[in-house]
């Protein structure tokens, strides 16, 4: 018996890549690991047939079934993750997550995250979004970097969550994308649902979507990739990845929405949530906080300026 099962056609940017990469690359909250379990318990079909290693590489137009297991009664374990904590007071931390590491458990992948480190650090949490979410208010990819907010109580996190929904919350990205723009600054407002045609990717959409806002200023232009920032208005999944590619400015990196084609190593997208900015649920006054770009996002500015 499964608890729930995602089906997707491969396309040609995925020809001859491998499925444990392929899977990981698609469905964001999952790692590499947990997609070659999920192989070798026989999870994983390809064009109907039950596939059990995790080296197999897929074709395009191949089609793929997963099949997560049901979810079993959780107990989320603290394990000693290392953590930057940027703020911490008796409310709520803001922490940087580092690139690579899922926000929160999901089914056949409850360690490792960054609710187990939380949990590691500090045992009160606020409790609304349940036993796998505890403290998180919103979450970011699993290869992007930044800023986050954690909730120590459902004070805090009603608060939190509230600015979220009425869109006060100052949140920042920067991004290195593709191409030129012509103008320096502007808005896409473009609604954003799931894509029909592949139910692990969002895609722009005026079908069972919901409105998405992204303003984006450009900060440096390298000829060939653009140095961005961009500001949220909404928070929908994936929203910059996708409101970008739609307006034909991938990001670098971004292997689901952007060419597979890999440069200088970059795997996954060169995204980094850089401001985070709110009122403080108890004090009432602003805070905002200013995290340091990666080192892989710094190197590739460099190699984007100096060719070296």
């Amino acid at each position: 018996m499964t608890n729930e099962s995602y089906r997707l056609i491969v396309e040609k940017q995925h020809e001859g890549a491998r499925i444990d990469g392929v899977l990981s690359d698609l469905m964001s909250e999952l790692s590499r690991n947990h997609c070659q379990k999920l192989i070798a318990e026989g999870h994983v079909e390809i064009n109907g047939t039950v596939e059990r290693s995790k080296k197999v590489k897929v074709h395009d137009q191949d089609r793929i079934a997963v099949h997560l297991p049901e979810l079993r009664p959780l107990d989320v374990l603290p394990e000693n993750i290392p953590l930057d904590i940027v703020y911490e007071d008796g409310d709520l931390l803001v922490v940087n997550k580092p690139k690579g590491l899922v926000v929160h458990p999901a089914a056949g992948n409850y360690t490792g995250t960054l609710v187990n480190a939380i949990l590691n650090h500090c045992t009160d949490l606020s409790g609304i979004n349940g036993i796998i979410r505890p403290g998180i208010v919103h979450r970011i990819d699993k290869n992007t970097s930044g800023l986050l907010m954690i909730a120590k109580n459902d004070f805090s996190h009603a608060s939190l969550a509230a600015q979220l929904k009425n869109h006060s919350i100052n949140r920042i990205y920067q991004a290195i994308v593709y191409s030129n723009f012509k103008e320096d600054e502007g808005s896409i407002d473009a609604p954003i649902g799931r894509d029909p045609g592949n139910r692990l990717r969002m895609t722009v959409t005026k079908q069972n979507s919901k409105p998405a806002v992204t303003h984006y200023k450009v900060l440096e232009r390298f000829g060939n990739f653009t140095y961005i920032e961009a500001r949220l208005e909404t928070g929908r999944t994936h929203q910059i990845r996708v409101h970008l590619a739609y307006i034909n400015h991938p990001l670098l990196g971004d292997q689901v929405y952007g060419p597979r084609k890999k440069i200088l190593g970059v795997e996954s997208q060169m995204l980094h949530a850089k401001v985070l900015g709110f009122i403080h649920p108890r004090t009432g006054a602003y805070m905002e906080f200013d995290s340091e770009l990666p080192d892989e996002f710094k190197r590739i500015i460099k190699w984007c300026r100096t060719g070296q």
